[in-house]
């Protein structure tokens, strides 16, 4: 019998301290708490690129570590979108905010039911460049959202919402190409073998 992974980890407490870093970037969104919680966003990312490292040079991989690391950063990020539609200026709609979540959601359960088969289904290149891309445009939305309370600079905001507004079109394009790409390479696996069988034993991955 294979001993438990160990859960409790450098890499894994890490990446669940953003859960409640989550908490506290919704809650300062609401109350419009802008230099605070682009503070405490840019902690959120630190703790996101060092479990990674850290995981990498220790050898402290686990299935936890791999499933939990990708969901906190879809509740981070797809949470503080929901908060900022209602947000004035924020370039961000119902509509464009549904793509996200709806997207991260259906890959989510692509990616579950072809490894229950012992598929391997990563993040490839595209998926990664979706991820920077939403994390860039949340980080560029809370930074614009303080400088407009700064007079010194209102009268430039003009000129810099439409860069916001060109980032928020590349993400979503990114959002939605690579979701479609998921999907084909899910139906190009099932193309290749069309009578999978499903793993009865989980076995955690790196």
């Amino acid at each position: 019998m294979k001993s438990p992974e160990k859960i409790w980890n450098v890499p894994n407490i890490l990446t669940l301290s953003r859960l409640p870093l989550a908490v506290i970037i919704f809650y300062l969104i609401a109350i419009e708490a802008w230099l605070p919680c682009f503070a405490v966003f840019i902690v959120a990312m630190l703790t996101d690129a060092l479990d990674g490292w850290w995981a990498r040079k220790y050898q402290q991989f686990t299935a936890f570590g791999r499933t939990f690391d990708p969901l906190t950063d879809k509740v981070l990020l797809g949470g503080g979108f929901i908060f900022l539609i209602q947000v004035k200026d924020s370039g961000l709609y119902p509509w464009s905010v549904t793509i996200i979540i709806v997207r991260e959601l259906l890959i989510t359960g692509i990616r579950g039911y072809m490894e229950s088969f012992g598929y391997s289904f990563p993040a490839d290149w595209f998926g990664k460049l979706k991820t920077i891309l939403q994390s860039v445009v949340f980080g560029i939305i809370l930074f614009l959202q303080w400088l407009k309370t700064l007079s010194d600079w209102q009268s430039i905001m003009q000129y810099l919402f439409p860069l916001q507004g060109i980032l928020i079109a590349l993400m979503l394009l990114a959002t939605i190409g690579s979701g479609i790409q998921y999907v084909a390479q899910a139906v190009r696996l099932f193309r290749q073998n069309p009578d999978p069988s499903p793993k009865i034993e989980e076995k955690p991955r790196v």
